[in-house]
């Protein structure tokens, strides 16, 4: 937990950083079952439900939840205004509509995509997972929805253990270093994105791919990181397309290398969009 606080005390100087406000259960409802939600609003979540969660229920974590989901709905309406949105948060793609796992209690990017498929005439919709954990949740959530291109970039051996089918899955060997891991993105990742044509782009810049990351298997420099990031931004300035710019997972041994790269990315959005 601390690297939030911590990302965005280091942007301070940076940029100002909103509170995102509460979202509506309504909102919520469109993606999570109400069996769910309510065990999540009073604390009766199983034993085995909030191991497979990972953290421990209490009333701040539903809170955080939401605010995070409020942030990521906030930034997708800033990017489709400005081009660039950012949430220093969010990312919490292994959560399903029944329950929370691997962290993520609320699917912020799956929420917020049925928000603006009710609010906004939109139709192409590209979810662009580059966390180095498969997009599990995100990828069930739409896997009948052909508005929604899921792609995950994410470690073959690593969690989750039983993957789901995105619209694209690239499984990569543990300990892939920068330069293998640039080829992936020029060979498969942007061809698919120039294929897909989307309206918006969600990214999940997970650094966790960072080498030394506690539960990551790959060994990225944080320069590497940094220009995958920029890359990224890149191809959808060049595009045309809006991007909103997610968190994502990031667990380095050296607390202080999670928090610089995380700011990396923001970064590198703003060298890129100005």
């Amino acid at each position: 937990m601390y690297k939030y606080a911590s990302v965005r005390e280091t942007l301070a100087t940076r940029l100002d950083v909103l509170d995102p406000p509460r979202p509506s259960w309504e909102q919520v409802e469109r993606v999570h079952t109400a069996a769910y939600l309510k065990k999540l609003n009073f604390g009766t979540l199983e034993p085995k439900e909030l191991r497979l969660l990972g953290l421990p229920w209490s009333p701040n974590l539903v809170e955080r939840a939401l605010r995070a989901m409020g942030g990521t709905l906030m930034a997708a309406n800033d990017a489709l205004e400005t081009g660039l949105g950012i949430n220093l948060a969010g990312g919490t793609h292994h959560a399903y509509p029944d329950h929370g796992e691997g962290f993520c209690t609320l699917n912020d990017v799956a929420i917020t995509i049925r928000d603006l498929f009710e609010t906004r005439a939109l139709n192409r919709i590209l979810v662009l997972d580059l966390d180095v954990h498969q997009g599990n949740g995100t990828a069930h959530i739409f896997g009948s929805d052909p508005r929604v291109f899921t792609l995950s970039v994410h470690g073959s051996r690593n969690y989750p253990f039983h993957k789901e089918r995105s619209s694209l899955d690239v499984g990569l060997d543990d300990w892939i270093t920068d330069n293998d891991y640039f080829a992936v993105l020029q060979t498969q990742v942007f061809p698919a994105l120039e294929a897909f044509k989307p309206e918006l782009v969600f990214y999940l810049a997970g650094v966790d791919v960072l080498a030394k990351d506690r539960f990551g298997r790959f060994s990225l420099s944080v320069e590497g990181a940094k220009a995958r990031d920029s890359s990224v931004f890149a191809w959808c300035q060049n595009a045309g397309v809006p991007v909103v710019s997610l968190m994502s997972g990031g667990y380095n041994r050296d607390p202080k290398v999670t928090v610089e790269a995380h700011a990396n990315t923001v970064r590198a959005a703003l060298e890129v969009f100005g």
